[in-house]
């Protein structure tokens, strides 16, 4: 077996950060909830970058439906719980690294879980669980890195002192406790999302819109691939290294769109133009939901 050396694993890294900021990427820590697509490739970023410790926490196991996106599914990890087999799989690149890992019961921890680390990633498409992280997070004083349900990649990061994502797009979840949500409310966020995505976003040129309709009306599962799913949680992880080496990020609490069919980034429209494009878009949304 090759022995591992943390100096030598990282030496590639110079040119992009210093010696002093590799030596904090070293010394920090990232709590991913939810592993999976996004997540996984937001943790293979952090983990080849160096980032000493990670927090991991998923509820679920590993299926063959997420081999054609998620970076720590394969054949062999299959039926593994997703948490535990993305940390033996990290551990093969930095086996001195620090990974933390949990399952259903992180919820029990989440005081502990943020604050002890540095940056929070929103891994998961659970609405019950975004919104513990994000309240958690605001309390805590941390930032939240996360991405919108989009067919293009997006990323997005949350400080304490911004709107959380159920205050900026009018979530009838407010006041509510995270694990006191009905039906009704996860469709009116999935809804209000699905608005926001399609109104600052080209996103509905690239994407059957039959079957977007199926997933906002909750009969169909979340489409995903590969290329979107990995660039998305590239994005993230780079937006966490930003917050741990104390650069400036590339994103704000809005976020933007990566198009990568035309090469060009989607940024939030002007208020007038949105306020104009949103009444079409409902009209657009509810013909979907009708057929």
């Amino acid at each position: 077996m090759t022995d591992f050396s943390y100096q030598e694993f990282t030496t590639r890294n110079f040119g992009f950060v210093t010696e002093v900021e590799q030596v904090a990427l070293r010394d920090s820590c990232v709590f991913v909830c939810g592993t999976g697509g996004m997540g996984g490739s937001a943790i293979m970023n952090l983990i080849r970058a160096g980032v000493g410790r990670l927090i991991l926490a998923d509820l679920d196991s590993f299926e063959v439906s997420n081999l054609n996106r998620q970076l720590f599914a394969t054949l062999k990890t299959v039926d593994q719980d997703k948490a535990m087999a993305t940390r033996d799989q990290c551990l093969q690149i930095n086996s001195e690294a620090k990974i933390e890992v949990l399952g259903a019961d992180w919820s029990d921890h989440v005081d502990r879980l943020v604050e002890e680390a540095d940056v929070v990633i929103n891994g998961t498409d659970d609405l019950a669980a975004s919104l513990l992280l994000y309240r958690t997070a605001r309390a805590k004083a941390r930032t939240v890195i996360d991405a919108y349900a989009s067919p293009l990649p997006s990323v997005y990061v949350t400080t304490p002192g911004d709107p959380m994502p159920e205050e900026r797009l009018a979530y009838p979840t407010q006041g509510t406790g995270w694990n006191a949500l009905t039906q009704d409310m996860n469709a009116a966020a999935s809804a209000a999302e699905a608005e926001y995505v399609l109104t600052h976003s080209s996103s509905r040129h690239h994407v059957d819109l039959a079957l977007a309709g199926e997933v906002i009306a909750g009969t169909r599962s979340r489409m995903s691939f590969a290329p979107m799913v990995i660039m998305a949680g590239t994005l993230m992880g780079g937006e966490a290294l930003n917050a741990v080496l104390g650069r400036p990020h590339g994103a704000d609490f809005r976020g933007w769109f990566l198009n990568p069919h035309s090469g060009r980034i989607e940024r939030p429209l002007p208020g007038l133009v949105a306020a104009v494009m949103r009444p079409l878009v409902r009209r657009q949304m509810n013909r979907l939901l009708a057929s």
